[in-house]
Formats: C-alpha cells, sequence, structure tokens
C-alpha cells in the first residue's frame, strides 16, 4: 500500500517545528523524529551516511517544496509494507525474530474487503491468521517462548479483542518511537490516506508546543509496547477457534 504525500507533509511539519524548538539541523530532525528513513532508505540501521539517505538531504537544498521532494523520492522506492527481517506472513499479520526466545508481532492491512480488517465481520478470519501464525511459531521456532508486540492499535478494543487478555492487560507506553510506524501510523487510514481528525488533533498540539521537552504528547496515541508466553496465545486461539466454529 502507498502512502499519501499529506502522511508526509505532516511528519516534515513536525520535524520543522523540533529543529527550531531544540535548536537542530533539520536534516538530523527528520531523521530522528520522522519515519522518513524507513520510508526512503529502507531499513533501520538509521545512517545518515547512507548514500539513498544523503541523496535525499542534498536534494533539499535544490527544493524548496520540501513535501513535493520528499514524496518524488519516496515514489522512486518500493513500497515495502512488512520489514525485511519478517519471517513469515499470515494474512495481515507475520512475525520477525526479536531478543532471544522472542518474536515480534507484525500488523499490515492486507484485507481488501469492505468492511475492514478489524471489522466484526472479519474478526473470524483474524483469530484465524494468527492462530495459524502461532502455529507456525511453534513448530518452527521452537526456541521462541514469548510473543511481543509495540503498536498504537493495542488502544483499540477491536484490535485488543484478538489477543489473549494476558497479553493486552500489561501494555505499556513504549517511548521514542518518533522513527517507527508503531507511532505514525495512527494518522493512516487503511487506504494509506490521512485521517483528518487525528491529524487535525497532531498539527494543534504541534502548534501549541513551546518547548523541545516531551515531543511525544503531540501525539494523540502513543504506541503500546506488551509481551505474554507463546503458549498462552496457543491456549487462546484454540479456545476461541473451537467456540466460533
Amino acid at each position: 500500500m502507498a502512502y499519501a504525500k499529506e502522511f508526509f507533509d505532516l511528519q516534515i511539519y513536525f520535524a520543522r517545528k523540533i529543529a527550531v524548538l531544540a535548536n537542530l539541523k533539520l536534516e538530523t530532525a527528520l531523521l530522528d523524529y520522522t519515519n522518513f528513513y524507513v520510508r526512503l532508505v529502507g531499513g533501520r540501521d538509521f545512517d545518515p551516511h547512507h548514500p539513498r539517505w544523503m541523496a535525499y538531504i542534498a536534494g533539499l537544498k535544490d527544493h524548496p517544496d520540501l513535501g513535493a521532494w520528499t514524496y518524488h523520492v519516496y515514489t522512486q522506492r518500493p513500497h515495502l509494507d512488512r520489514p525485511d527481517s519478517v519471517i513469515a506472513t499470515f494474512g495481515c499479520f507475520s512475525y520477525a525474530l526479536g531478543e532471544p526466545g522472542q518474536i515480534r508481532l507484525h500488523f499490515h492491512n492486507d484485507d481488501h474487503s469492505l468492511q475492514g480488517p478489524l471489522s466484526d465481520e472479519r474478526m473470524g478470519l483474524r483469530l484465524s491468521e494468527l492462530a495459524a501464525l502461532v502455529a507456525h511459531v511453534r513448530a518452527e521456532q521452537p526456541s521462541a517462548r514469548q510473543i511481543a508486540g509495540v503498536s498504537w492499535l493495542y488502544h483499540l478494543p477491536a484490535y485488543k479483542r484478538l489477543f489473549p487478555p494476558p497479553y493486552t492487560a500489561h501494555a505499556m507506553v513504549a517511548s521514542n518511537r518518533f522513527r517507527n510506524m508503531p507511532l505514525w501510523g495512527q494518522f493512516l487510514n487503511r487506504h494509506g490516506g490521512v485521517r483528518k481528525s487525528a491529524a487535525a488533533a497532531f498539527l494543534q498540539r504541534v502548534d501549541s508546543q513551546a518547548s523541545a521537552d516531551n515531543p511525544a504528547q503531540c501525539f494523540p496515541l502513543l504506541p503500546l509496547a506488551t509481551s505474554a508466553p507463546v503458549d498462552v496465545f496457543h491456549d487462546f486461539y484454540q479456545s476461541q477457534l473451537a467456540t466460533r466454529f
């Protein structure tokens, strides 16, 4: 899924504000306070000397419309919906290896139905996808004892209900995620456009930000981090699917 230009404009607005408040070069703010490196370069090394990143930064001097230049660079790159570290994908869910003994869960809207990926009508399918993912982890990653995730989506009841209660009950705010989609994804709708109400609330908070202290308070929702044992997931989906089907 390709993202709208307005999604990049939103991040530029934030980066410019932070650059002024924190007395940073704009290129530093773009690297540390936006999702641009992942979108324009790929990977998560955040290397300011990467050739693709340096070419993007160099182009800023020749393009007064920063949003247009950023979006141009973005459209020249493959739109990778999932990190290249992903091991396996099951519908809207995938996983990658995390810390030793842990796998990391990812969500991406790969549901093209009219109802929406988190709708009541699609809940059974989402549960089946997660059950298949957990079965794959148990079979192919025997050393994995824990499933972990970080996302703004854990604020949503429609998303939380897809997981065992012990997993979501102890979710905690994940700080300093300015470079990552678990923070910025809250501004996107399922078609890649910008959610106007969320964006408006964000811009109002950015305008009100008077110092570089706690820039995370500009965001309506902060990403939550959580984890639980693989066996807790297995037992939950066995119970859910037995009840539903």
